[in-house]
């Protein structure tokens, strides 16, 4: 392995860690599970969110691809200054952020102020990409691996209960309403920060300029991290078209509601929350094969819902709910796998690398957004599958190509 440019080490010593008790590991797990809960909101409201603004599907896609856009902006450009202020400080400035945006969100007079509160919503939601390694800073080393895994747990219970209740709110009392609840949990969350989590000495001094420049370097220098973040993007590319326009194709073919798309995200949950298994796996199998595995699932996952047109109205709904327990469980194996790869580059510039890891992820996720609206409006459910597939082995074909050991 080749040595790593000074600009990555840290200028400062750390701050020591200290044991977590359990109401701050509660809250930590809080704070990651509301704040990437944003991300999600809208997907399962699409269908109502669409006809209440008077908006093509193609247009309110637009609504969860500028969220996705943005939260790639944030992790790349606003997640690596973890490393050089207080995270405390940090974390309360995106949250109060976040209230901001969703209030704006539920009040948007039209679809143009809409767009626009979703992309800084994007912006902020990386905070719990500061809440992960604070939880990893505070816990001391016997505990560490436990105290981050439960607050990425809460992380995954954030991403499942948001589709889950946005659907149910949105259909009870409308999109809006879902929205402004959501800005009162974050305004709750921002007191419970302010008063529960300590400050965080910062690990070095170098400037945002000096910190971009580092992570461009890691970039250049490691084919690994290349190959890892373009693979797991193009996984996320069929994994945001099919959620994006799940609530769409349910409200126009089966005549459900936001209820029921969120409600399919507990079968998505049911995969991704059984991803552990894959860290496991990567340890006795190496990440490599794991990436493999889950990227092969995903697209067989992905290409049976082709099947749908022979099946009855129920079979084709067991049939989207079975792949997406399976192709969540792969798109989440292949993540895990690849934090594994990744971080081994580098121990002394995790947070940087793990920025540019999810850049490509989230660059994924938002262009599937835009393309899986565009494709149901052009090419039906059935073009989202094919594209969904396609790309799932893409990122197969990425992963098996020969590389440099």
């Amino acid at each position: 392995m080749s040595s790593i440019p000074s600009t990555y080490e840290p200028r400062c010593t750390p701050p020591a860690a200290q044991a977590i008790g359990a109401p701050l590991l509660l809250l930590l797990a809080a704070a990651a599970g509301v704040s990437v809960a944003s991300l999600y909101y809208s997907q399962p409201m699409l269908g109502l969110l669409g006809a209440d603004m008077q908006a093509s599907a193609s247009t309110a896609g637009w609504v969860p691809t500028l969220t996705q856009l943005g939260y790639a902006l944030g992790i790349l450009l606003l997640a690596p200054l973890g490393d050089r202020y207080d995270r405390r400080r940090i974390i309360l400035v995106k949250a109060v952020a976040l209230v901001g945006v969703l209030l704006a969100s539920g009040l948007a007079p039209g679809m143009g102020s809409l767009l626009v509160a979703s992309l800084g919503g994007g912006l902020a939601a990386p905070m719990a990409q500061d809440v992960v390694p604070a939880a990893a800073t505070l816990a001391p080393a016997a505990q560490r691996g436990r105290m981050v895994g439960t607050v990425m747990t809460g992380l995954l219970l954030g991403i499942l209960l948001s589709r889950v209740v946005s659907g149910l709110v949105a259909q009870l009392w409308g999109w809006r309403n879902m929205y402004l609840l959501a800005a009162a949990a974050m305004a709750v969350l921002v007191v419970a920060v302010w008063r529960g989590l300590p400050h965080f000495a910062p690990t070095t001094q170098l400037g945002w300029l000096a910190l971009m420049r580092s992570m461009w370097e890691l970039w250049r220098q490691h084919a690994a991290l290349r190959r890892a973040a373009l693979a797991q993007g193009l996984l996320a590319v069929g994994f945001s078209a099919f959620w994006s326009t799940l609530a769409v194709m349910l409200h126009s073919q089966f005549q459900l509601g936001a209820a029921a798309a969120g409600a399919l995200g507990l079968a998505g949950a049911a995969g991704a929350l059984a991803a552990p298994l894959a860290g496991r796996m990567a340890d006795r199998r190496g990440p490599e094969r794991v990436t493999r595995v889950g990227a092969a699932l995903a697209a067989a996952a992905f290409a049976s819902m082709a099947a749908a047109p022979w099946l009855g109205a129920q079979g084709q709904l067991l049939l989207i709910i079975a792949a997406a327990v399976v192709f969540d469980f792969g798109v989440q194996a292949v993540l895990v796998a690849h934090q594994t790869i990744v971080y081994g580059i580098a121990p002394e510039a995790r947070s940087r690398l793990n920025a540019l890891l999810f850049t490509g992820m989230f660059i994924g996720m938002a262009s599937g957004a835009a393309l899986g609206s565009w494709v149901l409006d052009h090419a039906g459910w059935l073009g989202v599958v094919a594209l969904a597939t396609v790309s799932a082995l893409a990122a197969l074909a990425v992963r098996c190509w020969p590389h440099a050991r």
